[in-house]
């Protein structure tokens, strides 16, 4: 009985443990298959995951981190960020002043982490080679290569290598990204060109400096024999002066000594003869003069020799100078001859440039001319297109315009053929009188009339009117005063409307009254007499 009674415990034991086993497996299976599917970027690559990412991307990329890949609907693949050595063996470039050079680079590049520049990457260089990556840099850099060089002249390129670089750097660079790949490093090594003319610019920069060289030091040799002789010249004058003065110092006093001597000897025998005194004294003096005579002559014979020898130092120092003036006008000469042999070269290469400009142009116009026709004919058929579409746009306003204009030419015609037609009725109701319709006409137009008038004294700008007025009448005048004077004259300054529809011949209406004929005609008749009365 108990038997019976444990058996089915013991099955539904086993069962539980069955499955309880197979979650444990089905969980394990599933953290298994979840950790091989997570991928992990490592630094050095990018992770490029591809199928459906969202959106519209074409794959998603991954510098650093992980995600988990999809299976079946997702696959992975890495791009190596290890950089790549181009070498680029460059030659026969043709620079802007048509001379081929050859300018062997290194360029180092690499794919990059932008987030753009790793989709274009992902786009055009997944699955790729290193080798065929490297094919595709290569063509691009050095195509962007030969187009910077063509911008520049041999003298740009090998002295201003900042600029050069500079737009290496932009062109290869922004050329490359379009692959997702980033420019590195450029190294430039040596440039040369075909036909020596780097090597003539050197050997001319050489030349010059060397000659420039040569004129300084014959300048500075010059200054220095110039200066050393000037040095020696004044030297010796100074000595000559000064031994002049020394021996001519000397003499003197031996003459004064002498003089005193044979004063003393005079004072000593002043008790002998008066004639052995004088023959003594006459002695003494004719002793003394012919020491000074021959004191004198040797100063004399001192001075021309000392100025014979400084002449002898100024013609040394002149003919010195000649000599270093020869030596540079030859070393000018060498150089204008090794200028003008320079010269020569280069005209004879500049022929051969020019011959070899125009092959170049030849097979460019053969190569490239083709295309740059279609494109011209492209672009010629998409000007005509627009032109075509602006005088399309251009007859529709003219047809609108005229429009315009034929419609508002019919209401003028129309208003003008109302008018006709009243004037028609009116010149039918005015049978009996036709003077009627003139004047009817000029009050339709009065209101017209009179803003003509006041127009002529709207803009007079008067600030202050000062009248100086007595207050009585003025005789002579009519017996008005000065302010009234003013104002009448101010307005008879405008045209009289009176006057204005006598000349039209239109008699206006007795409600805006008449003018009076007589008052004027007594005005001029007074002036009249008053003019004979003083005459």
């Amino acid at each position: 009985m108990l038997a019976q009674i444990n058996i089915p415990e013991d099955r539904n034991t086993w069962i539980w443990i069955g499955l309880i086993g197979a979650i444990v497996l089905v969980f394990l299976f599933a953290a298994a298959f979840v950790v091989r599917q997570y991928k992990r970027c490592p630094s050095n690559r990018i992770l490029v995951i591809f199928g459906r990412v969202g959106g519209q991307k074409a794959a998603k990329c991954l510098h650093g981190g992980g995600a988990f890949v999809v299976p079946l609907i997702q696959d992975y693949a890495f791009l190596s960020l290890d950089p790549l050595v181009i070498d680029i063996p460059l030659s026969g470039a043709l620079s802007q002043n048509n001379i081929r050079v050859n300018v062997p680079a290194t360029f180092t590049v690499g794919v990059s982490t932008d987030p753009v520049l790793m989709n274009n990457a992902a786009e055009r260089l997944l699955g790729l080679s290193e080798t065929a990556i490297r094919e595709q840099a290569q063509d691009i850099i050095l195509g962007q290569l030969r187009l910077v060089i063509a911008t520049l002249t041999i003298e740009e390129i090998n002295r201003d290598r900042e600029k050069f670089m500079t737009l290496i750097n932009e062109n290869v660079g922004q050329e490359i990204n379009k692959i997702g790949l980033t420019l590195i490093n450029v190294n430039v090594r040596d440039i040369t060109d075909e036909s020596g003319y780097i090597e003539a610019i050197g050997k001319r920069a050489a030349a010059e400096a060397i000659n420039r060289a040569k004129v300084e030091v014959a300048q500075q040799e010059r200054e220095g024999a110039t200066g050393e002789a000037i040095a020696v010249r004044e030297r010796t004058v100074k000595v000559a002066a000064e031994n002049a003065t020394a021996v001519e110092g000397q003499k003197n006093a031996e003459q004064r000594q002498r003089i005193a001597v044979a004063a003393m000897e005079a004072q000593a025998v002043t008790g002998e003869a008066q004639a052995k005194r004088d023959r003594e004294v006459a002695m003494a003096q004719r002793e003394a003069e012919t020491v000074a005579a021959r004191k004198a002559a040797e100063q004399e014979q001192r001075v021309k020799v000392a100025q014979a020898e400084a002449q002898a130092v100024t013609g040394e120092n002149e003919s010195k100078a000649k000599m270093a003036e020869s030596n540079a006008r030859l070393a000018e000469i060498s150089a204008d001859a090794k200028r003008r042999s320079e010269v020569a070269q280069a005209e004879a290469a500049q022929k051969i440039l020019l011959a070899q400009r125009e092959q170049e142009l030849a097979r460019l116009s053969k190569e490239q001319l083709a295309s740059q026709e279609i494109e011209k004919k492209r672009i010629e058929i998409a000007a005509e297109a627009e032109a075509e579409k602006l005088r399309r746009e251009a007859g529709g306003q003219a047809d609108a315009i005229l429009a315009k204009y034929e419609a508002e030419a019919t209401g003028v015609q129309k208003v003008l053929e109302a008018k006709a037609e009243g004037y028609r009725k009116l010149m039918a109701a005015c049978a009996e009188n036709p003077q009627i319709a003139p004047t009817l006409l000029l009050i339709e137009k009065l209101p017209e009339l009179v803003a003509e008038q006041v127009k002529a004294v709207q803009n007079l700008k008067i600030d202050k009117i000062t009248v100086w007025d007595s207050g009585g009448p003025k005789l002579g005048v009519g017996g008005k005063g000065t302010t009234a004077d003013f104002l009448s004259s101010l307005i008879g300054s405008l045209p009289p409307m009176h006057e204005l529809a006598r000349q039209a011949g239109i008699e206006l209406p007795g409600v805006l009254g008449k003018v009076r004929r007589g008052a004027a005609a007594e005005d001029n008749a007074g002036k009249g007499e008053g003019g004979g009365a003083e005459r």
